[in-house]
């Protein structure tokens, strides 16, 4: 039986596409390999939307480690990055996002030397498909895939095209699959949640989809994925009413990217600081311990120093729990990446100052969580037999002791670092 091995980077809807090609390739016949080393084929599932250089760094690595074996690279493929590809070995089979369905098509020409190229955009469902999960007990949903923004930083609509919601009857029956196949957690994930079937009529209907996963009469709870803060201000006092339902996970993750309103409006990203101000306070005043999560670009193209203060600033004013920082760099295609870049030197600079704020507000918002008591459900391996639960609020809690993936655990917080908080268990159910 060959042995089919997936390395996969990006985002949790790259990490459900990876879990759907392996359950095609399980359908087929083929066999899902533990680690690299001990299969025939390795695919990976690449992202591009930050860029192609890690990429590209992961199929070299592969290529000069296992020169003998078969390799396919799926998942966000843009139009830079194929000739890259082939330059690195022209025996490398392509699969974009779109065709993963064809998986299995592509690995049995490969074994038999013929490579394939499926690289058309073509707009299907992505739920109720096979599937074989990294983590037994988190079911990832995707609710659409595209997006309706066209940032001038930014990939995503290249790669993905345009935005395609699916059917709510649909994706209510895959999260039923997922929970009746043991999952505890569910994760609804696309390019941005809020957007939900905005392409079929305007409005979203982020709420009423989430109304009906929530009325499924299972012992389960549910994290939403990022939505853009221009998808959430029209529906704010309902997901605000929706996040207090006692399944859902207390977490927001909602991408404000800069602080000035005038980078935001070359970025194209339609929306003001106000906004996302305005987003934050109204969660916070309504569900005061609510998880924060956001993204900020620095160095944006033609980012004044002043205008980068902003964003310090925004960040010191909400005080996010999470900030995922990233440095921008131009991806071929867009509109910014034919502007005037930014030093690496001065990239890092900014850098280095927005971690340094961000990692304070961090140490200091996990620090009023010692000695909180309650349950946290486990839902990862860590370090040295060490467990990560995660309590309503979708905080990691670190607990030692013998414990199984979707176990109940009361514990009582005894420490915390800047990234997460440590638990001493008080009982175990």
């Amino acid at each position: 039986m060959v042995k089919v091995n997936f390395i996969t980077q990006g985002c949790s809807s790259n990490l459900r596409e990876s879990e759907i090609m392996m359950g095609l390739l399980d359908e087929s016949g083929y066999k899902i390999a533990k680690d690299e080393n001990e299969s025939e084929v390795n695919v990976v599932n690449i992202c591009t939307v930050k860029g192609d250089m890690t990429a590209l760094k992961e199929i070299a690595r592969l290529k000069k480690k296992f020169p003998e074996k078969k390799l396919i690279v799926a998942g966000c493929i843009n139009e830079s990055i194929i000739p890259k590809i082939k330059n690195l070995d022209r025996g490398i089979s392509l699969v974009n996002t779109h065709n993963l369905g064809r998986i299995s098509s592509v690995v049995e020409n490969l074994l038999g030397n013929a490579t394939l190229e499926l690289l058309d955009k073509k707009y299907e469902q992505k739920v109720n498909l096979p599937s074989v999960r990294k983590n037994p007990i988190i079911g990832i949903v995707p609710i659409l895939n595209g997006c309706n923004y066209f940032c001038t930083f930014c990939s995503t609509k290249l790669v993905k095209g345009k935005l395609f919601s699916y059917p709510m009857d649909a994706i209510r029956e895959d999260v039923k699959s997922h929970l009746k196949s043991g999952c505890r957690e569910i994760w609804i994930t696309s390019n941005d949640t809020g957007a939900y079937m905005v392409d079929m009529g305007g409005k979203s209907k982020l709420v009423g989809l989430m109304e009906q996963i929530l009325s499924i009469p299972l012992d389960f709870k549910v994290r939403i994925g990022m939505m853009n803060p221009g998808n959430t201000i029209p529906a704010l006092d309902k997901l605000i009413e929706l996040y207090k339902h006692p399944k859902m996970f207390k977490f927001l993750h909602v991408p404000v990217q800069a602080g000035n309103n005038e980078v935001l409006k070359a970025m194209n990203r339609r929306y003001s600081a106000e906004d996302f101000i305005k987003i934050v306070e109204a969660f916070r005043k309504e569900i005061p311990e609510i998880t924060i999560s956001t993204d900020i670009i620095v160095g944006f193209p033609s980012e004044t120093e002043w205008q980068f203060e902003d964003s310090l600033n925004l960040i010191k004013k909400t005080r996010p729990d999470i900030v995922n920082i990233s440095r921008y760099a131009a991806r071929d295609g867009t509109i910014a990446a034919k502007m005037k870049q930014f030093s690496t030197n001065e990239l890092k600079r900014r850098s280095k100052l927005m971690t340094d704020v961000f990692r304070k507000i961090a140490y200091e918002n996990n620090k009023k969580w010692l000695n909180w008591e309650g349950k946290i459900l486990i839902d990862d391996a860590g370090k040295d037999n060490s467990w990560i639960g995660r309590n309503d609020f979708y905080k990691p809690v670190i607990v030692k002791g013998n414990f199984r993936l979707g176990d109940d655990i009361k514990v009582k917080i005894n420490d915390f670092t800047t990234f997460d908080l440590r638990g001493k268990v008080e009982q175990f159910s």
